[in-house]
């Protein structure tokens, strides 16, 4: 009688865990569905099926805007705020949890209160800096304002407090100093949380759509995200076109949350909430 309870609970849960998958793939397989139909068959009946594969809307997409030069910035973009952030905030992370300085704990807490400022207040003083600073329209703008986040310096934070103090106490002994300690020891075992800022730090910057859009101007310069947006308003709304074209800017992040699932899932629970 009780495995009996025990199978329908299990039933019941993976109903519930299905439909909650199917309803959260809905929208994708709509997008998937709508780039591969005719303009006539866009809303027709079945909505997710299409009844023949069109193949020409990848074309004609890709063909009319400079997508290539959209994907470019957004990787160059992308990129620099992975390296630079993940490289600062490895490091400062470091020294919240390791390193004994007065106004540690204090700093700390303010670090995290920024936090709760919404980016809207941030958006009109940092677009003031970049402007007076002549990085209006270049890629020093597109990276520098991202190259530190507070929620990564967090998360590497609360992984190094999870690593034991004996192996650096070890390297000290063998006369290893800090950088070495850190760039040698602790860098190599920190794969997890390096890996899961990578995939946090590159999703964020390659869907972001504002910022991009306020500190660029000329078509050389504007991002996947941004290019989709006049991709948009060209043809109006020609949603099988716009369907396919964001099948371009989602398969990149896609791509590499696939790679990099396991350690992702691995840095998020080794991180924990340890203090």
């Amino acid at each position: 009688m009780i495995k009996k309870n025990l199978s329908v609970k299990k039933i019941i849960l993976y109903f519930f865990l299905i439909l909650g998958a199917f309803i959260s793939i809905m929208p994708f397989m709509w997008l998937v569905t709508t780039s591969l139909k005719s303009p006539g068959k866009i809303f027709s009946a079945p909505l997710l099926i299409p009844t023949n594969f069109y193949f020409k809307n990848y074309i004609e997409a890709w063909q009319s805007v400079p997508f290539a030069r959209y994907i470019l910035n957004s990787m160059i973009m992308s990129s620099g705020i992975v390296f630079f952030q993940t490289l600062f905030s490895a490091m400062a992370g470091y020294a919240f949890a390791r390193l004994k300085f007065k106004f540690r704990d204090v700093l700390f807490i303010i670090f995290l209160i920024t936090m709760m400022i919404p980016e809207p207040v941030k958006i009109i003083p940092n677009f003031l800096i970049i402007k007076n600073l002549g990085w209006y329209d270049t890629y020093r703008a597109l990276i520098v304002p991202r190259a530190v986040s507070v929620f990564a310096i967090f998360l590497f934070r609360q992984f190094f407090l999870s690593i034991p103090t004996s192996l650096e106490e070890a390297a000290r002994i063998e006369g290893a100093g800090l950088f070495r300690i850190f760039f040698q020891i602790i860098l190599p075992i920190s794969k997890p949380v390096i890996v899961t800022n990578i995939l946090f730090s590159f999703l964020f910057s390659w869907n972001d759509f504002l910022w991009p859009l306020i500190v660029t101007d000329s078509e050389k310069m504007r991002t996947i995200q941004v290019g989709l947006s006049y991709f948009q308003g060209r043809y109006g709304i020609r949603w099988e076109l716009l369907s396919a074209a964001t099948i371009f800017a989602i398969l990149p992040s896609l791509i590499v949350f696939l790679i990099a699932q396991k350690y992702f899932i691995e840095g998020i629970s080794t991180s924990g909430l340890k203090e």
